[in-house]
């Protein structure tokens, strides 16, 4: 069986190629953009392995796919003519259902968190930030080039689903939340 060659050597000088063949420099936005949803995929895919929660593990599954066809739609300048999947409104939907969920179990927060507490709790902060960097990142992108505006809806969704997801993991693993108190 003959193994595919994971290196083409194509992009040795700093340029790789979007879905339609479009040639640009490694440092482009988009890229940057869907680098950083790549890196966040991956630190969920962190947290998946450390829930225990079946069904929460398979709520971060779904979304991670979600994380793969917003990757697709950055990395496609619409030169050619391809139907791509597409995260939608009602992604967005599920995530604050999700969120609403969550939320029941929790007090008010009148205080900022310090992240902590636990791994799983950690490591869902960690994806909180990362999400925030890539929304930032997406504002940039959308300046400058066409996108679709619910990416830029579901990643400032979404970052609001790891935060709860934290404060979550805390009420369910019994574990005190850490509070920052600015007048200490």
């Amino acid at each position: 069986m003959n193994a595919m060659k994971v290196y083409t050597r194509k992009g040795d000088a700093g340029y790789t190629t979007l879905m339609g063949n479009i040639k640009v420099k490694k440092n482009d936005i988009r890229l940057e953009a869907y680098g950083t949803v790549d890196e966040l995929n991956c630190h969920t895919g962190m947290l998946r392995d450390l829930i225990q929660d079946k069904e929460i593990r398979s709520w971060l599954l779904t979304i991670q796919k979600k994380m793969m066809t917003a990757s697709s739609m950055l990395a496609y300048d619409k030169s050619i003519k391809v139907k791509l999947p597409r995260v939608n409104k009602k992604d967005v939907e599920w995530l604050e259902a999700k969120i609403d969920l969550m939320n029941k179990s929790l007090t008010p927060l009148h205080q900022l968190i310090i992240p902590g507490g636990d791994t799983s709790v950690s490591q869902a902060n960690i994806c909180r930030a990362v999400c925030r960097r890539a929304e930032r990142l997406l504002v940039t992108v959308q300046s400058v080039f066409e996108m679709d505006n619910i990416l830029l809806i579901y990643f400032n969704r979404l970052s609001d689903f790891f935060y709860i997801l934290s404060r979550f993991l805390v009420f369910k693993n019994n574990i005190n939340e850490s509070v920052w108190n600015s007048h200490k």
